[in-house]
């Protein structure tokens, strides 16, 4: 993935890579407040979500999880944000919905995490 240089205020890495043999491109954003995780083979932004790590005593964390706008998908609850309580927001914009498909975008986005 590449990294962001100074160039851009906000700390992001992207890459393309083929997934089922469809171009994907994923952008990973650190903001001071939030991470933003973009992962499109449509070449726009799709469904977006927000994931919040809830405060509490359970021995796992659990995530609130909203739809900002589109429809839900379940890869925010499978996205660990080791360590990290800034929330997520995460857009899918996609063509293949398949369990294969959000392997290769979990992997994609945990290998080049910036949390």
């Amino acid at each position: 993935m590449e990294t962001s240089g100074t160039r851009f205020p906000v700390s992001h890495k992207q890459a393309s890579m083929e997934i089922k043999g469809i171009k994907t491109d994923i952008v990973i954003c650190r903001h001071d407040d939030h991470f933003l995780v973009i992962a499109t083979q449509i070449g726009a932004m799709g469904t977006m979500l927000q994931a919040r790590k809830e405060e509490g005593m359970a021995i796992h964390p659990t995530f609130s999880v909203s739809t900002v706008f589109g429809k839900r998908n379940e890869l925010i609850e499978q996205i660990s944000l080791s360590g990290s309580y800034k929330p997520l927001l995460i857009s899918l914009g996609l063509r293949d919905h398949s369990v294969e498909t959000m392997r290769g975008i979990l992997s994609a986005v945990s290998e080049n995490r910036l949390w």
